[in-house]
């Protein structure tokens, strides 16, 4: 059996070629073909995603990407301005609540989160545009062949990672703020023969991306 590092693009049983994480399940496949890697420059769903991701830590994603519309249910949607008032009562709600995950320091985290979406959305404008500020530079960088060239932490996940906790965001150390890197679309990396690859970068070269902000 191939090496898990060593595994490249693979056919699924519908016979689409895909990065082999996605394979294992419709759930996965939906999101590989769909949503990973697709620019997001909505506050709403970067809340989110940087939520999700902090959730799955110590888990896999299939598991969050299952519990999503529970999450959604759970969380108001989302909303930064609602889930910030949310108090210990909601909190309790929320530890007893089995279609999420009970933890309560994710929990705790996502609240918090929600307050600190409102304070960079207070100094930068919106929330994309600091997030989006970290884009690394695409022009050079080659395309990943196989599972063990992606990157667990890079310098710039390393930087918005330390930039997002100075907001007062939680469970963003480096390696869940590259995750959400790759999720957002503000990296690429679908690998080398992945038909998501072409499209993702069609997406990026479309779409205009928020300003970078001055960091204060």
């Amino acid at each position: 059996m191939t090496d898990w590092a060593e595994r490249g693009v693979e056919r699924g049983a519908d016979g689409r070629r895909r990065c082999p994480w996605s394979t294992g399940s419709d759930d996965y496949a939906a999101y590989h073909d769909d949503e990973w890697g697709r620019l997001v420059v909505d506050d709403v769903r970067l809340y989110e995603k940087l939520c999700l991701e902090g959730f799955q830590s110590g888990l896999s994603w299939l598991t969050i990407l299952r519990k999503r519309e529970a999450f959604r249910r759970a969380f108001a949607g989302f909303e930064p301005e609602t889930v910030a008032r949310f108090g210990d009562a909601d909190v309790e709600r929320l530890l007893g609540d089995a279609g999420i995950v009970r933890h309560r320091g994710k929990i705790e985290a996502a609240i918090a989160n929600s307050r600190a979406v409102l304070d960079v959305q207070a100094r930068h404008g919106s929330l994309a545009a600091l997030v989006w500020s970290f884009e690394p530079r695409r022009r050079g960088r080659p395309a990943p062949a196989r599972l063990g060239d992606l990157a667990a932490s890079t310098p710039e996940s390393t930087a918005l990672s330390k930039e997002l906790r100075r907001h007062g965001f939680r469970f963003v150390g480096p390696t869940t703020a590259y995750a959400a890197m790759q999720s957002l679309g503000l990296v690429n990396d679908h690998l080398r023969g992945c038909p998501a690859r072409a499209a993702c970068e069609a997406d990026r070269r479309a779409a205009a991306v928020p300003a970078p902000a001055l960091r204060r």
